[in-house]
């Protein structure tokens, strides 16, 4: 009898949190990779260093559902079938564009699952702040009055 792979612990903390204790399932994460466009050396145009990292948000287990419901609905317009995609080709190595994703999902997904702010609560306004606001338009009002000269003057205003 085998016991639990110790490789299987040292990748479940590898893999980047969203918040709290919850954690991206690598086996719910599949990448491709293509050849990058741009500048770069005899070698980098014949490797696949662009990395884009697939997570499907609509089929997950890894979220509780209310972090799944809400991330859904904050990134409906970036969502493709349920699936979110990150890209990253931003480094010449396929490894740290793996890691510029992975960081990069995590943060999308940090902030499309976070709870929305509490409500504001609408404050009257006081009574010291409407008399300056009275006083310093009254000024205003008798500056610009003091500027004009008539209509007709021989300067043209």
């Amino acid at each position: 009898m085998s016991g639990p792979d110790p490789s299987d612990a040292r990748r479940a903390d590898r893999a980047p949190v969203i918040r709290g204790s919850v954690r991206l399932p690598e086996s719910e994460l599949r990448w491709r990779f293509s050849r990058s466009s741009g500048p770069g050396g005899q070698h980098v145009n014949t490797t696949d260093t662009q990395v884009e990292l697939l997570f499907d948000l609509d089929a997950t287990r890894a979220l509780p559902e209310a972090w799944r419901r809400r991330a859904l609905e904050r990134l409906e317009g970036r969502l493709s079938d349920g699936v979110l995609v990150v890209r990253a080709a931003e480094h010449r190595s396929q490894w740290r564009n793996r890691q510029a994703a992975l960081t990069r999902m995590a943060a999308l997904l940090a902030e499309a699952t976070a709870p929305p702010p509490p409500p504001r609560k609408p404050r009257r306004t006081s009574r010291g702040a409407k008399e300056r606001r009275l006083r310093d338009k009254k000024h205003r009002a008798d500056l610009k009055r003091g500027r004009s000269t008539g209509r007709g003057s021989a300067d043209g205003w």
